[in-house]
């Protein structure tokens, strides 16, 4: 690997791959004359490298910029139910029917399927660009599709995404909001229930949640990990409700979760908010459906749509680098919080 200061050529990639620069450049500009064993090494060499051939990134007058590709790592089944993405998948294709555009929209089971699947779109010209979602730490999606040329708007924080231009909310805030909000109310006993500990974001809002209820002292506060479905919300409740010094508060990181919680503590025979307060994350329809209707940390998440794909077409057209961070979500006081319970 060369130093640093050292910039990566294309020589340095076909040296890597054992073959001549222009097996290269036939490799990324999908030109016959090379075997697909080749060219998986090529790319191979190309991520390794970590080099990204400026004509593949930057000229897109042979691609197809009427298709946009998404790949989301959930089931069918979960998305379907899912409120965050049914509005932030509105706000992207309010944005692409204005320019007469398309969504390919693939759910795939793991991140290497993923990148294989973005490898296989830009290859065969099918997409001219991509919108990533759900960043882990240390992404394996950055480098290979960095290296590919793909260009992408990603949706995650900065620290997170890599080269990649992002659009975000600032999560470490409104756990933090979450959080002090509770604990002015009285409660000591808080706990969080979680998305995935390997997602970006899950661990944003842990730290923040961990840290905030450390700086005011709450010594006993929990969190859970655990899947965004509703059954699997309920089960991380129940094991929190059940346990010897139950929390006086919850915090969730969707809207499901927090409804299913709510069910979890009727079946348990606690009143809401009288015995314990929920907060639910992202504010969609189903926190004013609930009885009583669940606070939340609310922001626009079919605006935030639209600005995910407005910033991939300045992507496209060359006038957009940097990342765009969209309001922070927002408390909304509603019937499922309250005092503290006494005693």
């Amino acid at each position: 690997m060369k130093p640093p200061s050292e910039r990566i050529t294309i020589n340095d990639v076909a040296a890597r791959a054992g073959v001549s620069k222009g097996a290269v450049s036939m490799a990324f500009n999908n030109k016959p004359g090379v075997s697909r064993t080749t060219r998986e090494r090529i790319f191979a060499a190309a991520r390794e490298l970590g080099w990204a051939p400026h004509q593949t990134a930057r000229n897109l007058s042979n691609r197809r910029v009427d298709i946009v590709g998404m790949a989301i790592c959930r089931p069918a089944r979960l998305l379907g139910l899912e409120p965050f993405y049914m509005e932030f998948i509105s706000g992207i294709e309010s944005v692409l029917a204005e320019r007469s555009c398309a969504l390919l929209l693939r759910l795939v089971r793991d991140l290497d399927e993923e990148i294989a699947l973005y490898e296989n779109w830009w290859r065969g010209q099918v997409i001219g660009g991509a919108i990533l979602v759900d960043f882990h730490r240390d992404d394996p999606r950055v480098p290979a599709l960095r290296a590919l040329g793909l260009p992408a708007v990603a949706v995650g924080h900065p620290s997170l995404t890599g080269p990649f231009p992002s659009v975000w909310t600032d999560d470490a805030t409104a756990a933090a909001e979450a959080v002090r909000y509770l604990a002015a109310l009285g409660h000591r006993r808080i706990a969080r229930v979680g998305g995935p500990a390997e997602l970006g974001h899950s661990g944003i809002r842990a730290a923040a949640f961990a840290s905030t209820a450390r700086e005011l002292g709450l010594e006993d506060h929990r969190q859970v990990s655990t899947g965004f479905a509703g059954e699997e919300g309920a089960r991380a409740t129940r094991g929190l409700l059940l346990s010897p010094d139950r929390p006086t508060a919850i915090v969730y990181d969707n809207d499901i979760m927090a409804v299913a919680g709510a069910a979890v503590a009727a079946e348990l025979g606690l009143a809401v908010p009288d015995d314990l307060s929920l907060l639910a994350w992202d504010d969609s329809q189903l926190c004013r459906l609930t009885h009583p209707p669940l606070s939340a940390m609310s922001h626009d998440v079919h605006h935030f749509g639209t600005q995910v794909a407005h910033t991939l077409f300045e992507i496209l057209a060359g006038s957009q680098n940097g990342s765009l961070q969209v309001p922070t979500p927002s408390l909304t006081p509603r019937g499922s919080t309250g005092p503290a319970p006494r005693g």
